[in-house]
């Protein structure tokens, strides 16, 4: 079956392409399905799914991790944000929509399959100039990356610390702070990721597998520290990270990849004036998000922001897309395509 397109199955009942998590465990558990078609509802729009972001939270849900903070249960349909073309509007809906090339985020299940239905507040159109598979790699981490330096008030000449730089969300912050005028030093690990970020405009590079790099990026900084620090690792990466934020500075910890969010001390933060961040601080209504998501496909349009993705995956092949990501080789993101 074609993208886009859906069959009959017996009994006459229409369904479309996905793929689901069959029960917790490792990549292998993704598996191809075929399930009901989904029908937009009031408020709501269908849209033909073109490509999907894929998270490394997503990873760990599937894995069974955080069921108190994600309470899906298999067999579901992962996916939480989409980029495609608009095919039918649900009651109360302009049918204006209908043809337009868009993106949503539409929670945390649905969006690896052939169809999805999405919040019309939840759609961003998408440029002309900017492609569905680069828009479905912003659809998250561009709109966490502007809301990151809008909470965090990032001004022009100030130092910023970005760890995991060469990740989806860390490439998206390192070209936006640096738009934004800010001198900004990656951390990544080894020479293919130090060497991306460098190429997309970090000021400095600090490769976090070398023992002292604690010590490389504190002399990068200046020796004074950053004003901001923005931790996408967590766990002693971030917690080390913690110790490079100046006196009256801001550290945000919205990244776990490790496991856990940088365990920072608040009385410590408190007693040298830094303000803390942390995951409940990037959190979105879809008007927002909407909003959010494009500015950033506005700078990809005028070339401030260039999606970095690692490797594109079809629909039937989404275990090899978190496979990918749970290597920790790959560069930027990864993005199923339908």
């Amino acid at each position: 079956m074609a993208a886009g397109e859906s069959g009959s199955r017996s009994g006459g009942v229409v369904g479309v392409r996905a793929t689901q998590v069959i029960e917790f465990g490792g990549p292998r558990v993704l598996v191809p399905a075929e399930v009901d078609e989904p029908v937009a509802g009031p408020g709501q729009v269908l849209v033909a799914v073109a490509a999907v972001d894929t998270l490394f939270v997503e990873t760990q849900v599937r894995s069974g991790w955080g069921r108190a903070f994600f309470p899906v249960v298999p067999p579901y349909v992962p996916g939480g944000g989409m980029a495609g073309t608009v095919r039918a509007t649900g009651e109360g809906v302009d049918r204006a929509w209908t043809g337009r090339r868009v993106v949503a985020s539409i929670g945390f299940t649905g969006g690896y399959a052939e169809l999805a239905v999405a919040p019309v507040e939840a759609l961003a159109v998408v440029p002309p100039e900017v492609s569905l598979t680069d828009a479905a790699a912003l659809v998250h981490d561009g709109a966490t990356a502007a809301k990151l330096l809008g909470a965090t008030a990032l001004a022009p000449g100030e130092r910023v610390l970005v760890t995991g730089a060469s990740g989806g969300m860390g490439t998206v912050l390192v070209q936006l702070a640096k738009a934004a005028g800010a001198t900004v030093v990656g951390v990544a690990r080894g020479d293919r990721k130090t060497a991306l970020v460098r190429e997309l405009g970090a000021d400095a590079v600090v490769d976090a597998t070398v023992p002292d790099w604690v010590e490389q990026a504190r002399r990068a900084l200046g020796g004074g520290g950053a004003e901001v620090v923005l931790d996408g690792v967590g766990g002693e990466v971030g917690l080390a990270a913690f110790s490079l934020v100046a006196d009256g500075g801001r550290f945000s910890a919205h990244g776990a990849p490790t496991g856990g969010f940088a365990a920072v001390d608040p009385a410590q933060a408190a007693a040298r004036g830094v303000r803390l961040l942390g995951i409940g601080d990037v959190r979105l209504s879809d008007s927002e998000h909407a909003g959010l998501v494009a500015q950033a496909l506005r700078a990809t349009a005028h070339g401030v922001l260039r999606p970095v993705i690692g490797g594109t995956f079809p629909l039937d092949r989404a275990a090899s897309a978190h496979e990918a990501i749970e290597s920790r080789e790959l560069l930027g993101k990864a993005v199923i395509t339908v």
